[in-house]
C-alpha cells in the first residue's frame, strides 16, 4: 500500500531516533553492570529491548506503506560518564522522543492513516512510561541522595 510520503518520512526521523536509544541504553545498561549496578542494569537494558520492538515496529510499517526503512542514521548518542548523567541524557532522549511521537501523530491523523496513528499512540504510551520512570529516578536520587540510590541499585534485581 503506498503510503504518505511525509509520514514515512517522520516514521524514518522516529526509526533514527529509537535506533539512537538502543545505543545510548545499551551502553548505559553495560556501564551500569560493569559498574555493579544490577537493577539499574537490568531495567536499563528492558528499556533498550522495548526500543527494539519499537524499531521494527517502525520498520514494518515503513515497509507496508511501500517505503524503504533508513537504519543507517543515527542522532546524536550521549553517554552519561556516570549514573546520574546517564538518567538525565536518557530522559533528555525520552522527551524528545515524546515531542516527535505527538507530532507524528498529528500528522498520520491530518493524512488520514489511522493504522499509523494508532501505532504511534502505542508506542508513545511506552515512551512517556520511560519518562515516568526517569523521573522517578531523578526523585529518588534528590531524595535519598546519590549514594543511598545507587547501594539500592547493587544485587539482583
Amino acid at each position: 500500500m503506498k503510503g504518505n510520503e511525509g509520514v514515512i518520512k517522520k516514521l524514518n526521523e522516529l526509526l533514527a531516533e529509537e535506533l539512537t536509544a538502543i545505543n545510548q541504553y545499551m551502553v548505559h545498561s553495560e556501564m551500569c553492570e560493569n559498574w555493579k549496578y544490577e537493577k539499574l542494569h537490568k531495567a536499563i537494558e528492558k528499556r533498550a529491548f522495548k526500543e527494539m520492538k519499537h524499531a521494527e515496529q517502525l520498520i514494518e510499517r515503513i515497509l507496508f506503506l511501500d517505503g524503504r526503512p533508513i537504519v543507517s542514521k543515527l542522532d546524536a548518542i550521549k553517554i552519561g560518564e556516570e549514573v546520574e548523567a546517564q538518567i538525565k541524557n536518557d530522559l533528555k532522549l525520552e522527551e524528545g522522543a515524546d515531542k516527535m511521537y505527538n507530532e507524528a501523530i498529528k500528522l498520520a491523523a491530518e493524512a488520514g492513516d489511522n493504522a499509523t496513528r494508532d501505532l504511534l499512540t502505542e508506542i508513545l504510551k511506552d515512551e512517556e512510561g520511560h519518562i515516568d520512570e526517569l523521573e522517578g529516578h531523578l526523585s529518588q536520587i534528590q531524595q535519598m541522595g546519590l549514594q543511598n540510590f545507587l547501594s539500592a541499585q547493587v544485587g539482583e534485581e
